[in-house]
């Protein structure tokens, strides 16, 4: 075996276990691709769940064997995977926002617009930062110049550059309508698609605009982004690929009988592509020209974004039911019933399946010895 082979083979190993044991952000990966190279068996089985005091519509991460997840009760919270309270933070308002884990520091929105940054070790307060309205998307980050620097979308038009070592902003950029979701990286950029019905992709370093692409109508997803093309779903129905470079859509995916919204994120891995909509179908489209591969109805709307780990799929449905579908095929390979409202997202982490319903339980899931 040549030397680079050798090498390449190591990265793709190493990336592989890094996969497994954390999600530290939304979607998994700053790309927010929602797929890592793992396993999962083809039966899982509940593990065990935590309470929290009300619903769960933020998506958990997971680092360090502890899970982290805020809940419209307000308290932001950090437990073990088998269920025991490390520590909680009252944030005094609803969180609906994933947090991101970096750097020692766990940072999370709420709904009254205060970006909060806690140590990861005791939940205790590093710096909270204000915006004018509510947050409940994910921050995203990269580091510009040896500064680290979060982005951040809120109902007050704006995404805001925020510095993590002083909680300060840097800069603030002004979209024409709600921002719901998360940005996702691309390079030295962030993109993010906003209720204006563009996709933009704004400069980390100075929050200026570098593109903004007229895509249709609202957008309350978060873009996946797999080398420079991203990947998003709008409130008409419509699956859209765009060549980042180009400033151009490449292809369109729409279903005039369907006319539904995709509220969930697009999961990525090789040449696929899955989305569930509220018209109760989970689809999987070929990344290359937006042809339908497969598309399964399943028992209720799909607002959860799918996760695609190795060759299975796992989705959550509205009525509270969580699918393990084959990813080539769309075969059903297992199903569980939690019986409460799932907007929540899968975090996948050391082979368990992590998720919050409106029950206000965050459920553990994986293959007992």
């Amino acid at each position: 075996m040549k030397k680079d082979t050798i090498i390449l083979f190591l990265l793709l190993l190493a990336n592989s276990l890094f996969a497994q044991s954390e999600w530290p952000v939304f979607r998994g990966n700053r790309q927010l691709t929602g797929a890592i190279h793992a396993t999962l068996p083809d039966q899982l089985k509940l593990l065990t769940s935590f309470q929290t005091g009300d619903d769960i519509k933020a998506s958990p991460v997971v680092k360090g064997a502890l899970v982290y997840c805020g809940s419209t009760d307000g308290f932001f919270y950090a437990f073990n995977l088998n269920g025991q309270l490390k520590w909680k933070f009252d944030a005094e308002n609803s969180i609906e926002a994933p947090a991101i884990l970096l750097d020692g520091k766990v940072i999370f929105g709420s709904l009254d617009g205060w970006l909060f940054c806690l140590n990861q070790t005791d939940g205790t307060l590093v710096w909270k930062y204000k915006t004018d309205n509510q947050i409940i998307g994910s921050a995203n980050w990269n580091n510009m110049d040896g500064k680290t620097v979060l982005a951040v979308g809120s109902y007050d038009y704006f995404l805001h550059g925020v510095d993590l070592a002083a909680g300060k902003n840097l800069w603030k950029y002004e979209s024409d309508n709600f921002i719901n979701g998360a940005p996702a990286l691309y390079k030295n950029t962030v993109v993010f698609g906003g209720c204006d019905g563009f996709l933009h992709l704004v400069d980390l370093k100075t929050g200026r605009l570098t593109k903004k692409i007229e895509l249709s109508t609202y957008v309350a997803s978060s873009p996946a982004i797999v080398g420079n093309e991203a990947y998003i779903g709008d409130y008409e129905g419509q699956l859209f690929a765009v060549d980042l470079e180009a400033g151009k859509i490449k292809w369109t995916y729409n279903n005039p009988d369907k006319n539904l919204p995709f509220i969930a994120s697009p999961a990525v891995s090789g040449d696929f592509i899955v989305l569930g909509n509220e018209d109760r179908n989970l689809y999987c489209f070929n990344r290359l020209n937006g042809k339908p591969v497969w598309n399964k109805r399943l028992s209720n709307r799909i607002n959860s974004s799918s996760v695609i780990v190795g060759d299975k799929i796992i989705t959550a449905t509205m009525d509270g039911m969580i699918y393990m579908h084959r990813l080539k095929t769309g075969e059903e390979l297992w199903r569980y019933e939690i019986g409460s409202q799932i907007a929540s997202s899968p975090a996948v982490c050391a082979g368990k399946v992590i998720i919050g319903a409106n029950d206000g339980r965050i459920y553990i899931f994986g293959s007992l010895p």
